[in-house]
């Protein structure tokens, strides 16, 4: 075995804090396992605008106690140097493998720093920790997740004081100062000196959310609920309670924490698989609509019943759906959304007479939209009150969701007619994504090389007009590592994933509708195109 793998282990292992880490890696070493070792000291997790995701295990490369402890001592460091010492510090956490050790830890480190922490009194929703940082008046907050990840993965978000997560150069600035700290020894780390918040700060979220609903709007729709083993649960009923709608009907083997996720390959509503023992449960109960948060209920899915039985919307769908109840109530300001999500928004909004703006994907970008209304992107998140939460929220999209399928229902009708309106008034924007899993993330480095180097002519017959290398920037748009490509009636947008080893291809098509009698054959048309597009596109990044 290489000596300096070995050194490397011996010594993180001198002052790993954790036992269980600690047996995982002592048991490697005494093993010589040279690959396993090698993988878990291969470099370290880096921390970039989505924070820290990763394995839980032992060593630099793994989602444990030493990893969170540094990055801790570094976003404390650099609050510090900002002239922030003093503040406070709002952490919330999931209910995964090490959620609560990790938040514990990040408040000591906290405390030791000189800054003030507060620790959310249970796993609870993302959405409530976004909205604590500015009702509490705090200078930054951690969020312990892996969102919709594999069970064995763990997370660590950051957000500044105006409760948005980090943009650049924010990012860059706290990896340095994660990268500087020293031993962990030399990081204090006191055994109490922080708040445990009381229900308080999740009482005031519930009553911002009596905000996303019109007053005296109607509440008779009747959902079936699944929190896939996550958060969501409590806090969705809660705020169903509050507004006045019937108690969902919960999927029962879904509505209790688990963080082994267990009826699920993936604890993602996207995922094949992940809804069906919620449509088991529609099947029995006959709702109107199914609402599905992920695990840390920061996004919401929706299914409908259609032909007979039930269909998840797409992000794009339901995302023009609520724009169209926003717009129907009055709503002014600006709608947003990400560049791989649908332009149906922006011709909503123009019909409207309303601001459209496309960002980079992630909400850290929407969430800083000048007079921002609403935004969403097709990933299932949906900011239907920023003024309240500047982050995606499965709550309150949950809610508006159910407040839109009500007015609907009085009038005999349903999301899926609203959805025909919206193709007949803009046409039929129909999305969908070629997305790939990869072990060797070289996969994805070698499919963008590809694309780059020799850009597709045409896909599914249609002549690609312009592509666009979106690591050089745009008029509108900060660097990203995309393409994007432009077809007549189509477009197309290849992007590595921020959270998971996946290359994720965003396909868009546009077809004219004269009359609800053509509808058929436009979709027909659209699910032909984005066949098409998905196999050439594949074709061309060797995927």
């Amino acid at each position: 075995m290489q000596q300096d793998l070995l050194t490397r282990a011996r010594t993180w292992l001198a002052e790993d804090p954790d036992p269980e880490t600690r047996a995982e890696l002592e048991g490697l070493v005494e093993a010589g396992d040279e690959p396993a070792l090698a993988d878990r000291f291969a470099g370290t997790l880096q921390f970039g605008t989505a924070g820290l995701r990763g394995e839980i295990g032992a060593g630099p490369m793994r989602m444990n106690r030493s990893v969170v402890i540094r990055a801790a001592a570094g976003l404390a460091a650099y609050l510090k140097a900002r002239g922030q010492a003093g503040g406070l510090v709002v952490i919330g956490y999931d209910a995964r493998y090490r959620s609560a050790d990790f938040a514990r830890d990040t408040a000591s480190v906290m405390t030791g720093a000189g800054l003030r922490a507060a620790v959310l009194p249970r796993p609870l929703p993302t959405p409530v920790l976004a909205y604590a940082i500015r009702h509490l008046g705090a200078v930054a907050g951690v969020e312990v997740t892996a969102s919709h990840n594999p069970p064995r993965d763990n997370g660590y978000k950051v957000y500044l004081g105006d409760g948005s997560q980090i943009v650049p150069p924010a990012d860059t600035e706290i990896a340095a100062a994660i990268e500087a700290v020293g031993p962990l020894g030399g990081v204090p780390r006191p055994e109490s000196g922080w708040e445990v918040l009381g229900d308080e700060v999740l009482d005031a979220y519930l009553a911002r959310t009596d905000a996303v609903l019109a007053p005296g709007s109607p509440r008779t729709a009747r959902t079936v609920h699944t929190a896939l083993h996550g958060v969501g649960t409590s806090v969705l009923t809660a705020a169903f309670a509050r507004a006045g709608f019937p108690e969902p009907v919960l999927v029962a083997e879904q509505a209790e924490p688990d963080p082994a996720f267990p009826t699920v390959a993936f604890p993602n509503p996207e995922e094949p698989g992940a809804m069906d023992l919620a449509f088991a449960t529609a099947r029995r109960a006959r709702p109107d609509v199914v609402i599905a948060n992920d695990p840390d209920a920061d996004r919401c899915a929706v299914a409908v019943p259609d032909g007979g039985d039930w269909r998840m919307l797409r992000g794009d769908e339901v995302g023009a759906l609520l724009a169209a109840h926003l717009v129907d109530r009055g709503a002014t300001g600006v709608f947003a959304e990400s560049i791989v999500s649908s332009s149906l928004l922006g011709r909503i909004a123009e019909k409207a007479g309303l601001g459209h703006e496309e960002t980079l994907t992630g909400f850290k970008w929407i969430a800083r939209v000048d007079g921002l209304r609403y935004g969403y992107e097709e990933a299932l998140g949906y900011c239907v009150d920023p003024d309240g939460v500047r982050d995606k929220d499965g709550i309150t999209a949950a809610l508006l969701i159910a407040e839109l399928v009500s007015v609907l229902k009085e009038k005999g009708r349903t999301l899926l007619d609203l959805l025909d309106d919206l193709a007949l008034e803009h046409g039929l924007h129909a999305t969908d994504q070629l997305s790939v899993r990869v072990e060797d993330l070289s996969v994805i480095a070698d499919a963008m090389r590809r694309l780059r180097e020799s850009p597709p002519a045409s896909l599914a017959g249609l002549p690609v007009t312009s592509a666009e290398d979106l690591s050089q920037g745009t008029d509108s748009l900060p660097p990203t590592d995309g393409l994007r490509y432009h077809l007549s009636g189509a477009r197309v947008i290849v992007r590595p994933s921020g959270t998971e080893p996946k290359l994720k291809c965003y396909l868009e098509v546009v077809v004219p509708v004269g009359s609800a009698d053509e509808l058929p054959a436009a979709r027909a048309r659209g699910a032909d195109l984005l066949a098409g597009i998905k196999r050439d596109l594949a074709a061309a990044a060797g995927i």
